[in-house]
């Protein structure tokens, strides 16, 4: 196990000597530093060096391409008390205190990822610097659940203004856990210089000379005078985002408010209470769950051979329409190798092709050389991948990947299908983008019973350059995603037409905390495109996907709901109902093998649905409010061992 120091030098300069101090972990930057008590433990031996005095100045560091990402999610997940989680935040706040405390200018300088607990170490510095090649600051907590504990809530409003705090402690996180650009960290105000990386840590310490002979920074007070205004708006886009199913968030506004008037002790003991509440409720632990499900087994590729994976230097796309233009979008940006596309008409190439040049010609001017197409087939010779994206008919994609298999008989041939069998169609690998491509992480990646280990292994590769993130399925309807989301979408059909409104059914899923509502994201999918998931999946399972004649006609553009009896459900049993069937569903999916574990089913709902982490995916939720154990007499995570083990 790594453990993480604080390693100190002496650098002498004009002004004195200089604490050049580096936060390593040992590792290179596939394992990133993080605050544990280890860290914690060399981190009072050094303040101990420092506060002896002696010192000019201070510079802290990380190691190549790495800041600090915060505190060690095991440790977060071993917390056994709140007393153990307000010990924890009141440690964290000892510590940073006395940096903050030193008697001489310090000068955090981020030179990579500084996440959480990381960058609450650099705000307790006088002064930041950063590397214009970081692209990951921020504070991933809400996003987990939880607040920053160890004085983020108060440091960040009092530097950059209570608009800035909520944008990088509350807004960020609910947007998919967006984070912070080196430019961006500046303009807001949380970092004071943007310095290039080749001189990186040399520009830092004459930064740091700098404020010694200038006597320390003087910085303006921050402007509060709209924090009405702007609390008001970030508790409706919290309300918009979650629906009150989790409270972190609330919390984080309410501490950010109160940074105004606390001093930084009052500020510190209201963070400490705020996580001894937090850090053990069932969303936290969800959370924790959910980050290894996603950060630590779906990216180790739960599944994939230990084989070679074939080089792909040519790709092919069959199609032209608009998620074929994304997708090949997104492999020339990746790969940047040529890419060619085929559809029935040149004038529907050309204007995927124009679509695709606009939009590498930003970046890459190169890539739109790179890119060409046509109506014949002979354009797919001496591809290494072809991907098709053409209508969703099973004859239709039997007679694409015959064509491809005639000019490219070495080609691995790859489907996009969303819901069809990937062994009927005769191609090698599912390959399950979603929509949006360029938004969406997910891709289902779809073995057959004739996928060889080189074509899965190659297929895994691809994705990962792709800079996405690939679950591995068996070839079974539909998949994980929209089987899922079918099985949901039949239980809200049947309370439209039972007589239950839109907005009821909406409510019942919005109140779990979903980020879309049903009717939304059914507009986005696109009812034509539902509708056939569903009658797909009517074929291979008819009891538990009945045909739906509503979902029929908004299919054809009626939006009239086919009522067939006057027996209106409660929002809350709507909930319950589509709780029940989703636990059933994923029940089945597991009984199938399409999966190994339960966490898989999660992980695709996190990647691919956009479900949240603090329902953990949803089998940590099925099981944390005992809907499997009622329908099943034990958790689906002990159900998919049991199954595993048969």
């Amino acid at each position: 196990m790594t453990k993480t120091v604080f390693k100190l030098n002496a650098v002498e300069s004009r002004v004195g000597p200089i604490a050049l101090v580096t936060v390593d972990n040992g590792e290179d930057h596939t394992r990133p530093t993080t605050l544990g008590r280890s860290a914690f433990d060399s981190a009072v031996s050094l303040l101990e060096q420092l506060e002896a005095g002696g010192w000019a100045a201070m510079v802290v560091t990380g190691k190549p391409f790495v800041f600090c990402v915060g505190a060690d999610i095991d440790e977060f997940t071993r917390v056994g008390s709140a007393d153990d989680a307000l010990e924890g935040s009141r440690a964290g706040h000892v510590l940073f205190g006395r940096i903050r405390a030193l008697p001489f200018p310090t000068v955090a300088a981020i030179n990579g990822a500084c996440l959480g607990g990381g960058l609450e170490l650099a705000l307790h510095c006088d002064a930041r610097t950063i590397a214009s090649s970081v692209r990951h600051f921020g504070f991933p907590e809400v996003f987990l659940s939880i607040i920053p504990a160890w004085g983020g809530t108060q440091l960040s409003p009092q530097l950059a203004g209570p608009q800035a705090a909520v944008e990088l402690i509350v807004s960020n996180p609910l947007r998919q856990n967006r984070l912070l650009s080196a430019r961006e960290a500046v303009e807001l105000g949380f970092a004071d210089r943007l310095l290039e990386p080749v001189e990186f840590v040399d520009e830092s310490l004459q930064y740091a000379v700098e404020l010694v002979e200038e006597g320390g920074i003087e910085r303006p007070a921050a402007d509060w005078s709209d924090l009405e205004t702007v609390v008001r708006k970030a508790r409706s886009r919290v309300d918009d985002a979650v629906h009150g199913a989790t409270p972190a968030p609330y919390v984080a506004l309410e501490l950010i408010v109160g940074a105004k008037d606390w001093s930084l002790e009052e500020g510190y003991a209201q963070e400490e209470t705020a996580t001894a509440e937090l850090l053990l409720t069932p969303q936290a632990q969800a959370s924790a769950y959910a980050f290894t499900v996603v950060e630590r087994r779906a990216r180790k590729g739960v599944g994939v051979p230990d084989v070679a994976s074939r080089r792909v230097e040519k790709v092919g796309i069959v199609g032209a329409g608009l998620m074929a233009t994304q997708l090949a979008t997104l492999f020339l940006s990746r790969l940047e190798v040529p890419v060619v596309l085929r559809d029935l008409e040149q004038a529907r190439v050309d204007a995927a092709l124009g679509s695709i040049r606009d939009e590498v010609s930003i970046r890459k001017p190169f890539l739109a050389s790179l890119v060409s197409g046509g109506t014949g087939w002979e354009q797919f010779a001496g591809c290494d991948l072809v991907l098709e994206a053409v209508f969703e008919e099973l004859d239709v994609k039997r007679e694409v990947v015959a064509a491809v298999r005639e000019v490219a008989p070495e080609a691995i041939v790859a489907t996009n299908t969303s819901s069809l069998s990937v062994e009927a169609m005769g191609a090698d690998v599912g390959l399950h983008f979603f929509n949006p491509v360029a938004v969406l992480p997910l891709v289902e990646i779809v073995r057959t019973t004739h996928t060889t280990d080189e074509q899965l292994a190659t297929a895994w590769a691809v994705v990962g350059k792709l800079r996405k993130r690939g679950v591995l399925v068996r070839d079974t309807p539909a998949f994980v995603v929209n089987r899922v989301l079918t099985r949901m979408t039949t239980v809200l059909m049947d309370a439209l037409e039972h007589g239950n409104t839109v907005e009821e059914t909406d409510a019942a899923i919005l109140s779990l905390g979903l980020p879309m509502a049903p009717s939304v994201l059914l507009q986005m999918v696109g009812p034509r495109v539902a509708n056939h998931v569903l009658e797909t999946l009517h074929d291979a399972y008819p009891e538990r996907f009945p045909l739906s004649e509503t979902l029929a006609r908004f299919a054809e553009g009626n939006d009239e709901i086919a009522v067939s009896a006057d027996a209106p459900r409660t929002v809350e049993q709507i909930r319950e109902d589509v709780l029940e069937a989703l636990a059933d569903e994923i029940r089945h999916l597991l009984d199938e093998g399409a999966v190994p574990a339960a966490a898989d089913v999660d992980a695709c709902l996190i990647l691919g649905a956009g479900y949240p982490f603090f329902l953990g995916g949803i089998t940590k939720h099925l099981d944390q409010t005992g809907v499997s154990e009622r329908l099943f007499g034990s958790t689906l995570a002990q159900y998919a061992a049991a199954v595993a083990a048969a």
